[in-house]
């Protein structure tokens, strides 16, 4: 296990300087989910939903809460994106009336410093966002797990993670 790097000398919490790290090209993938009821389901695949297009609104908050990530959580660096994509997919069982929105966010930059967190923050607000379109309809949803599924570049090297959802 490696020594924590975000304390200084006080033991107090500190950004890392990764003004000497190496600028590559790095990437992440994070997947997150949202499982909601046949109603909102038949909605969303149906364009009917109030608040207008579910899919596409969530798209873009995914892609806005990347490039805001910095804001949010405390010790990343603001960093030059290059790339963000969202997809979605579903994953319907009707024998158990289960319907599950499965995200996945994919970022991309040329830095110093790689984006994980980006990609788990897109992944994240995406969800969120599908959940603030539908709860008129059915505050019941469930926002599934949420995790980095690869990353690329950078001094640690590549990770990628088995799939879970």
């Amino acid at each position: 296990m490696s020594e924590l790097t975000h304390f200084n000398e006080q033991g107090r919490a500190r950004m890392v300087d990764v003004s000497d790290k190496k600028e590559t090209v790095r990437t992440a993938v994070a997947k997150s989910s949202i499982t909601v009821n046949r109603d909102i389901y038949e909605q969303i695949t149906n364009n009917q939903i109030k608040k207008g297009d579910v899919l596409a609104v969530a798209q873009v908050a995914g892609i806005m809460a990347c490039k805001k990530t910095s804001e949010i959580i405390p010790m990343c660096h603001p960093i030059p994106i290059t790339g963000v994509d969202i997809a979605f997919e579903w994953s319907v069982n009707e024998e158990e009336q289960t319907y599950t929105l499965l995200i996945t966010a994919s970022v991309k930059t040329k830095g110093n410093t790689g984006v994980e967190m980006e990609a788990l923050t897109a992944a994240s607000a995406t969800a969120l966002t599908v959940y603030d379109m539908c709860k008129a309809v059915d505050k019941g949803m469930i926002i599934g797990e949420t995790y980095l599924v690869e990353k690329t570049g950078g001094k640690s090297g590549d990770f990628r993670r088995e799939e879970r959802i």
